[in-house]
Protein backbone atom coordinates (compact mmCIF):
# COMPACT_ATOMS: atom_id res chain seq x y z
CA UNK A 1 0.00 0.00 0.00
CA UNK A 2 1.38 3.18 -0.55
CA UNK A 3 2.69 6.20 1.43
CA UNK A 4 0.06 9.00 1.75
CA UNK A 5 1.84 12.08 0.92
CA UNK A 6 -0.01 14.25 3.31
CA UNK A 7 -0.16 18.08 1.61
CA UNK A 8 -1.38 19.60 4.77
CA UNK A 9 1.71 18.41 6.54
CA UNK A 10 4.12 19.79 3.72
CA UNK A 11 2.32 22.84 3.64
CA UNK A 12 2.59 23.87 7.89
CA UNK A 13 6.71 23.49 6.85
CA UNK A 14 6.72 25.55 4.16
CA UNK A 15 4.48 28.11 6.03
CA UNK A 16 6.97 27.90 9.01
CA UNK A 17 10.16 27.96 6.89
CA UNK A 18 8.28 31.43 5.07
CA UNK A 19 7.15 32.98 8.63
CA UNK A 20 11.01 32.98 9.44
CA UNK A 21 11.86 34.30 6.01
CA UNK A 22 8.53 37.05 6.84
CA UNK A 23 10.55 37.82 10.64
CA UNK A 24 14.20 37.92 9.11
CA UNK A 25 12.97 40.35 6.20
CA UNK A 26 11.19 42.27 9.29
CA UNK A 27 14.74 42.14 11.47
CA UNK A 28 17.02 42.69 9.22
CA UNK A 29 16.01 45.42 6.45
CA UNK A 30 12.49 46.46 7.92
CA UNK A 31 11.21 45.28 5.72
CA UNK A 32 7.30 43.49 5.19
CA UNK A 33 5.96 41.42 2.25
CA UNK A 34 2.40 42.90 0.65
CA UNK A 35 0.17 40.63 -0.98
CA UNK A 36 -2.67 42.57 -3.01
CA UNK A 37 -5.77 40.51 -3.88
CA UNK A 38 -7.89 41.77 -6.68
CA UNK A 39 -11.68 40.07 -6.44
CA UNK A 40 -14.00 41.12 -9.79
CA UNK A 41 -17.30 40.30 -8.92
CA UNK A 42 -19.29 37.72 -6.53
CA UNK A 43 -18.15 34.30 -7.15
CA UNK A 44 -18.27 32.33 -3.91
CA UNK A 45 -15.83 29.88 -4.69
CA UNK A 46 -13.25 32.77 -5.39
CA UNK A 47 -14.75 34.16 -2.44
CA UNK A 48 -13.48 31.40 -0.34
CA UNK A 49 -10.15 31.34 -1.62
CA UNK A 50 -9.46 35.27 -1.35
CA UNK A 51 -10.71 35.02 2.53
CA UNK A 52 -8.04 32.05 2.53
CA UNK A 53 -5.21 34.31 1.41
CA UNK A 54 -6.22 36.89 3.95
CA UNK A 55 -5.82 34.29 6.45
CA UNK A 56 -2.64 33.34 5.77
CA UNK A 57 -1.13 36.50 5.49
CA UNK A 58 -2.30 37.46 8.59
CA UNK A 59 -0.25 34.19 9.93
CA UNK A 60 2.52 34.29 8.40
CA UNK A 61 3.01 38.07 8.84
CA UNK A 62 2.21 39.36 5.41
CA UNK A 63 0.58 42.61 4.61
CA UNK A 64 -3.08 42.00 2.92
CA UNK A 65 -4.64 44.39 0.77
CA UNK A 66 -8.03 43.67 -0.76
CA UNK A 67 -9.65 44.87 -3.38
CA UNK A 68 -13.55 43.57 -4.24
CA UNK A 69 -15.12 45.27 -7.64
CA UNK A 70 -18.75 44.84 -8.87
CA UNK A 71 -19.53 42.48 -11.50
CA UNK A 72 -20.09 45.10 -13.91
CA UNK A 73 -16.91 46.84 -13.11
CA UNK A 74 -15.25 48.12 -16.45
CA UNK A 75 -11.49 46.80 -17.87
CA UNK A 76 -10.59 50.19 -18.22
CA UNK A 77 -11.31 50.17 -14.24
CA UNK A 78 -9.90 47.11 -13.52
CA UNK A 79 -6.41 48.02 -15.37
CA UNK A 80 -6.46 51.48 -13.81
CA UNK A 81 -6.23 49.67 -10.21
CA UNK A 82 -3.94 47.31 -11.16
CA UNK A 83 -1.71 49.86 -13.03
CA UNK A 84 -1.72 51.68 -9.25
CA UNK A 85 -1.24 48.19 -7.73
CA UNK A 86 2.38 48.14 -10.14
CA UNK A 87 3.71 51.66 -8.72
CA UNK A 88 2.47 51.05 -5.07
CA UNK A 89 6.15 49.99 -3.34
CA UNK A 90 4.29 48.54 -0.16
CA UNK A 91 2.49 45.95 -2.82
CA UNK A 92 5.10 43.29 -3.76
CA UNK A 93 2.59 40.76 -4.86
CA UNK A 94 -0.64 41.07 -7.26
CA UNK A 95 -2.83 38.59 -8.12
CA UNK A 96 -5.96 39.45 -9.89
CA UNK A 97 -8.85 36.58 -8.87
CA UNK A 98 -9.89 34.44 -12.21
CA UNK A 99 -12.52 33.83 -13.32
CA UNK A 100 -12.65 37.25 -14.50
CA UNK A 101 -16.32 38.52 -15.98
CA UNK A 102 -16.61 37.69 -20.14
CA UNK A 103 -16.24 41.35 -20.77
CA UNK A 104 -12.90 41.52 -19.10
CA UNK A 105 -9.97 40.21 -21.58
CA UNK A 106 -7.99 37.67 -18.89
CA UNK A 107 -5.11 37.77 -21.34
CA UNK A 108 -4.78 41.39 -21.10
CA UNK A 109 -4.78 41.95 -17.24
CA UNK A 110 -2.49 39.37 -16.64
CA UNK A 111 0.02 40.90 -18.92
CA UNK A 112 -0.85 44.30 -17.34
CA UNK A 113 0.62 43.03 -14.35
CA UNK A 114 4.40 43.85 -13.54
CA UNK A 115 6.30 40.80 -14.24
CA UNK A 116 8.46 41.45 -10.60
CA UNK A 117 4.99 41.59 -9.42
CA UNK A 118 3.10 38.69 -10.69
CA UNK A 119 3.67 35.97 -7.72
CA UNK A 120 0.64 33.84 -9.66
CA UNK A 121 3.25 33.24 -12.38
CA UNK A 122 0.83 33.84 -15.54
CA UNK A 123 3.02 36.79 -16.94
CA UNK A 124 4.66 35.82 -20.47
CA UNK A 125 7.84 37.16 -18.80
CA UNK A 126 7.90 34.51 -16.30
CA UNK A 127 6.31 31.87 -18.41
CA UNK A 128 9.62 32.21 -20.94
CA UNK A 129 11.71 32.24 -17.60
CA UNK A 130 10.39 29.27 -16.44
CA UNK A 131 11.46 27.66 -19.93
CA UNK A 132 14.98 29.02 -19.73
CA UNK A 133 15.56 27.97 -16.11
CA UNK A 134 15.87 31.45 -14.71
CA UNK A 135 15.29 31.45 -11.17
CA UNK A 136 14.72 34.78 -10.78
CA UNK A 137 10.80 34.30 -11.62
CA UNK A 138 7.54 33.05 -10.62
CA UNK A 139 6.40 29.56 -10.76
CA UNK A 140 2.72 28.96 -10.95
CA UNK A 141 1.61 28.37 -7.50
CA UNK A 142 0.11 24.88 -7.99
CA UNK A 143 3.02 23.54 -10.09
CA UNK A 144 4.87 25.07 -7.19
CA UNK A 145 3.61 23.21 -4.73
CA UNK A 146 3.74 20.05 -7.08
CA UNK A 147 7.42 20.59 -7.46
CA UNK A 148 7.75 20.42 -3.50
CA UNK A 149 5.91 17.91 -2.76
CA UNK A 150 7.45 16.04 -5.34
CA UNK A 151 11.26 17.15 -3.69
CA UNK A 152 10.21 16.21 0.01
CA UNK A 153 8.82 13.15 -0.84
CA UNK A 154 11.89 11.80 -2.35
CA UNK A 155 14.85 13.98 -2.72
CA UNK A 156 16.92 11.71 -5.25
CA UNK A 157 14.73 12.08 -8.47
CA UNK A 158 17.63 13.01 -10.90
CA UNK A 159 17.11 10.70 -14.05
CA UNK A 160 13.97 9.66 -12.69
CA UNK A 161 10.84 9.44 -15.85
CA UNK A 162 8.48 12.20 -14.69
CA UNK A 163 5.02 11.85 -16.85
CA UNK A 164 2.17 14.54 -16.83
CA UNK A 165 -1.17 13.80 -17.47
CA UNK A 166 -2.32 17.60 -19.46
CA UNK A 167 -1.22 20.09 -20.73
CA UNK A 168 -3.06 23.20 -19.09
CA UNK A 169 -1.18 26.66 -18.99
CA UNK A 170 -1.66 26.38 -15.29
CA UNK A 171 -0.62 22.94 -14.17
CA UNK A 172 0.49 20.60 -17.32
CA UNK A 173 2.96 22.91 -19.01
CA UNK A 174 4.29 24.74 -16.16
CA UNK A 175 4.53 21.71 -14.11
CA UNK A 176 6.64 19.96 -17.34
CA UNK A 177 9.02 22.74 -17.85
CA UNK A 178 10.04 23.03 -14.57
CA UNK A 179 10.59 19.44 -13.74
CA UNK A 180 13.05 19.25 -16.78
CA UNK A 181 15.48 21.87 -15.54
CA UNK A 182 19.13 21.24 -14.03
CA UNK A 183 18.38 21.63 -10.54
CA UNK A 184 18.33 19.70 -7.66
CA UNK A 185 14.47 19.86 -7.21
CA UNK A 186 13.89 18.93 -10.51
CA UNK A 187 16.32 16.93 -13.31
CA UNK A 188 14.04 14.59 -14.51
CA UNK A 189 13.21 13.03 -17.55
CA UNK A 190 10.23 14.47 -18.50
CA UNK A 191 6.64 13.59 -21.26
CA UNK A 192 3.38 15.18 -21.74
CA UNK A 193 0.42 13.50 -22.75
CA UNK A 194 -3.03 14.56 -23.45
CA UNK A 195 -5.93 13.34 -25.50
CA UNK A 196 -4.36 13.06 -28.75
CA UNK A 197 -2.71 10.27 -27.33
CA UNK A 198 -4.14 6.77 -28.61
CA UNK A 199 -3.02 5.56 -25.55
CA UNK A 200 -2.40 7.80 -22.84
CA UNK A 201 -1.84 4.13 -20.56
CA UNK A 202 1.23 3.48 -22.94
CA UNK A 203 3.04 6.39 -21.37
CA UNK A 204 1.49 6.60 -17.86
CA UNK A 205 3.26 3.01 -17.09
CA UNK A 206 6.29 4.45 -18.10
CA UNK A 207 6.17 6.80 -15.34
CA UNK A 208 8.25 6.87 -12.50
CA UNK A 209 6.68 9.76 -10.98
CA UNK A 210 2.71 10.60 -12.30
CA UNK A 211 1.40 13.86 -12.28
CA UNK A 212 -2.24 13.99 -13.45
CA UNK A 213 -4.06 17.11 -14.47
CA UNK A 214 -6.49 15.79 -16.51
CA UNK A 215 -9.87 17.59 -15.11
CA UNK A 216 -12.17 13.77 -15.13
CA UNK A 217 -12.20 11.52 -12.45
CA UNK A 218 -10.91 8.22 -12.88
CA UNK A 219 -8.70 9.23 -15.91
CA UNK A 220 -5.64 7.13 -14.29
CA UNK A 221 -6.65 3.35 -13.26
CA UNK A 222 -4.52 0.70 -11.34
CA UNK A 223 -3.88 -1.06 -14.98
CA UNK A 224 -1.93 2.43 -16.16
CA UNK A 225 0.59 2.36 -13.67
CA UNK A 226 3.90 0.19 -13.13
CA UNK A 227 4.36 -0.86 -9.32
CA UNK A 228 6.30 1.83 -7.36
CA UNK A 229 5.49 4.80 -9.02
CA UNK A 230 4.77 8.45 -7.11
CA UNK A 231 1.29 10.03 -8.00
CA UNK A 232 0.40 13.63 -7.71
CA UNK A 233 -3.32 13.59 -8.38
CA UNK A 234 -4.24 17.41 -9.38
CA UNK A 235 -7.83 16.87 -9.71
CA UNK A 236 -10.79 17.90 -7.91
CA UNK A 237 -13.69 16.92 -9.06
CA UNK A 238 -17.41 16.48 -7.25
CA UNK A 239 -19.00 13.03 -8.33
CA UNK A 240 -22.49 11.50 -6.91
CA UNK A 241 -21.90 10.23 -3.85
CA UNK A 242 -21.69 6.05 -3.72
CA UNK A 243 -23.39 5.79 -0.29
CA UNK A 244 -25.53 8.71 -0.42
CA UNK A 245 -27.26 10.08 -3.86
CA UNK A 246 -28.33 13.46 -2.37
CA UNK A 247 -24.48 14.12 -1.37
CA UNK A 248 -21.94 14.42 -3.64
CA UNK A 249 -17.84 13.27 -3.03
CA UNK A 250 -14.55 15.09 -3.86
CA UNK A 251 -12.64 13.02 -5.94
CA UNK A 252 -9.16 13.49 -7.89
CA UNK A 253 -8.78 12.12 -11.33
CA UNK A 254 -6.89 9.48 -10.34
CA UNK A 255 -8.23 6.17 -9.01
CA UNK A 256 -7.02 6.50 -5.30
CA UNK A 257 -8.35 2.80 -4.39
CA UNK A 258 -6.71 0.91 -7.17
CA UNK A 259 -3.77 2.87 -7.79
CA UNK A 260 -2.59 3.22 -4.05
CA UNK A 261 -2.30 -0.40 -4.16
CA UNK A 262 0.56 -0.26 -6.49
CA UNK A 263 2.16 3.09 -5.76
CA UNK A 264 5.14 3.65 -3.42
CA UNK A 265 3.72 7.02 -2.55
CA UNK A 266 0.46 9.29 -4.00
CA UNK A 267 -1.40 12.08 -3.11
CA UNK A 268 -4.99 12.09 -1.75
CA UNK A 269 -8.09 14.55 -2.62
CA UNK A 270 -8.42 16.13 -0.63
CA UNK A 271 -5.60 16.60 1.38
CA UNK A 272 -2.81 16.26 -1.40
CA UNK A 273 -1.87 19.20 -3.82
CA UNK A 274 -4.94 21.24 -2.84
CA UNK A 275 -3.54 22.70 0.61
CA UNK A 276 0.27 23.74 -1.42
CA UNK A 277 -1.48 26.57 -3.63
CA UNK A 278 -1.92 29.30 -1.32
CA UNK A 279 1.37 28.16 0.60
CA UNK A 280 3.51 28.63 -2.90
CA UNK A 281 1.62 32.18 -3.56
CA UNK A 282 2.62 33.55 0.17
CA UNK A 283 5.96 32.20 -0.42
CA UNK A 284 6.18 33.85 -4.30
CA UNK A 285 5.08 37.04 -2.12
CA UNK A 286 8.16 37.08 -0.31
CA UNK A 287 10.57 36.03 -2.56
CA UNK A 288 8.62 39.28 -4.69
CA UNK A 289 10.06 41.31 -1.68
CA UNK A 290 13.24 40.03 -1.85
CA UNK A 291 14.23 40.42 -5.62
CA UNK A 292 12.07 44.00 -5.73
CA UNK A 293 14.64 45.53 -3.04
CA UNK A 294 17.66 43.47 -4.73
CA UNK A 295 18.10 40.91 -1.75
CA UNK A 296 18.93 37.06 -2.95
Amino acid sequence: MAMIIDGKKVSEEIRNEVKEDVLDLKKTRNLVPGLAVVLVGDDPASAIYVRNKKKGCEELGIRSYEYTLSSDTSEEKLLALVDELNRNSDVNGILVQLPLPKHINEEKVINSIDPLKDVDGFHPVNVGKIVIGDDDCFCPCTPFGIQELIARTDPNIKGKHLVVVGRSNIVGKPIANMMVQKNDRANCIVTVCHTAAKDIGYYTKQADILVVAAGRPNTVTADMVKDGVMVIDVGTNRIPHPDDSSKTKLVGDVDFEGVSKKASAITPVPGGVGPMTITMLLKNTVKACRLQNGIK
